[in-house]
């Protein structure tokens, strides 16, 4: 039997000391700038004037992303149809899967830290001609090992590696945020098409009255034109409304299909003509909120989070191009048996051991100073896309509030508007019934009612629209709720 050979066991030693130190060291500190958060480039407050109302909330404006869709949107129907959205959207899917995405694209990066450990078995056996053999005589040579090592791995000192994984890790967030995104505008999508929807079909009956409405006129003034008792032109003039009239009903049916066809592909499934609104007063009223008094709560809503993880994802990449001035040591190493027959492999003396640093210096390579310089550049444009995102989300809020402000003087004058414009048809009508007054102006009058039910409608419409943008500009629709049983 052959004897041990200390000096193994005494390298064996020295190896495993190496790798500890190293694992060590690699959590060291790496080469990217120390990141600060850019300073938010609006106003602290909100915009003032005429068209803004006063800034103190209703609701607590720091629980606008926390203010859970249940308590904003209170009508029962429109929470199941937007729960049946979140569960089978498939933007909403995609979106989810790129996050797991992002995720496993970060846990192969972050690996890289680690060395890889591998087990190798192999054997070979070759026949050596008399003329190739060192003995003259021709001669087979058998040869068997198994191994366990490391091959080719990068003991990251000046944390190049680090720095990409940190870069990865913030891409991983970002993705997460873009997600968060994804579900506040597929909630507020779901929310605007559903009023989209009750708005159109409240002005489809609108139309269908005024074509009863204008019918009876047609049927009167042609009963009067068989009397003698008016010009045939208020005839004709009376048919035009009704043409009118049956034209705008097919529009509106046309658009009542349109939407559903919209709410059903955002919904991902048919939604059952049970939790479809009968018009806008149907909808129930959606709590009021406000966004207080600092635009600091902007930096909550999850684009601005996505935004600044690109910005730290950039910065990150300036370490990894930093290091890659920097030499780059790498370690292959393994630790076995070997034999010349298979049997003999794991007796004593057929240990087999291995060990390959190898150090790369950097002396001239043009690449890496332009590599340096493009992720600078790059976290330039991050910078940038960073505070225009924060710009954008205050235009947002502003001009929801702008809305805010002034659409219920516009109402509160759209319907003094269709009252007056109400009067003046019936008092013109009358009229003509009597002989007073020409169809010309019962035609206006009716024209000019008709125009100002539609925008009254529109105007409605507008203010619970925004109602749902202000909710979704200030972060909120995001949150994971418990889902309802699915409608059948």
């Amino acid at each position: 039997m052959k004897s041990t050979n200390p000096g193994i066991f005494e390298m064996n030693r020295n190896i495993f000391v190496l790798l500890v130190g190293m694992l060590t060291v690699m959590g060291g500190c790496t080469l990217a700038p120390q990141y600060s958060r850019p300073e938010a480039p609006i106003p602290d407050s909100w915009p003032s004037g005429a068209a803004y109302p006063a800034t103190q909330p209703t609701t607590n404006p720091s629980d606008a992303t926390q203010l859970k869709r249940r308590e904003f949107f209170r009508d029962e129907k429109l929470q199941r149809v937007i729960e049946m959205a979140l569960r089978n959207n498939r933007d909403l899917r995609l979106a989810a899967l790129n996050v797991e995405r992002s995720r496993a694209l970060y846990g192969i990066q972050r690996a890289e830290v680690f060395p890889t450990l591998n087990a190798v078995a192999s054997g070979s056996k070759q026949r050596v001609p008399a003329d190739l053999s060192g003995t003259g005589q021709p001669m087979t040579v058998k040869q068997y090992g198994a191994n366990l090592g490391v091959t080719a791995w990068e003991i990251d000192f000046f944390g190049r590696i680090r720095s990409l994984s940190d870069a990865a890790l913030q891409e991983y967030f970002a993705t997460e945020q873009a997600n968060r995104s994804a579900r506040i505008l597929l909630v507020s999508g779901v929310a605007n098409t559903y009023l989209a929807l009750a708005a159109d079909r409240e002005t489809l009956k609108l139309a269908q009255t005024t074509l009863q409405t204008q019918q009876a006129a047609y049927d009167l003034v042609k009963r009067r034109l068989e009397r003698g008792l008016v010009p045939e032109l208020d005839l004709y003039r009376s048919q035009t409304q009704v043409d009118a009239a049956r034209a705008d009903l097919a529009q509106f049916m046309q658009l009542v299909a349109q939407d559903k066809n919209a709410l059903n592909l955002l919904v991902g499934s048919p939604v059952s003509d049970d939790l479809l609104p009968a018009e806008l007063g149907s909808v129930s009223p959606l709590k009021d909120i406000s966004p207080g008094v600092s635009s600091q709560v902007l930096l909550s809503r999850p684009d601005i989070y996505q935004a600044e993880a690109h910005l730290k994802a950039a910065n990150a990449n300036i370490g990894a191009a930093r290091a890659a001035f920097f030499p780059r040591i790498s370690l292959t190493t393994a630790i076995g048996t070997g034999s010349d027959e298979l049997s003999g492999l794991f007796t004593s003396g057929s240990k087999a051991w291995s060990f390959a640093p190898q150090i790369v210096m950097p002396i001239f390579d043009s690449r890496t100073w332009s590599a340096l310089k493009l992720t600078e550049v790059q976290k330039k444009s991050a910078i940038a896309q960073y505070e225009k995102a924060i710009q954008s989300a205050f235009r947002e809020v502003a001009d929801a509030l702008a809305v805010r402000g002034t659409i219920n003087q516009q109402i509160s004058a759209q319907e003094s508007l269709v009252h007056a414009a109400g009067e003046t048809y019936r008092l013109s009508n009358d009229r003509y019934t009597k002989g007073i007054d020409s169809y010309l102006s019962v035609l206006d009058a009716q024209q000019y009612l008709y125009a100002a039910q539609q925008r009254l409608v529109a105007l409605r419409l507008g203010r619970l629209a925004n109602q749902v943008r202000l909710y979704a500009v200030l972060g909120g629709g995001w949150q994971s709720e418990p889902t309802l049983p699915a409608s059948r």
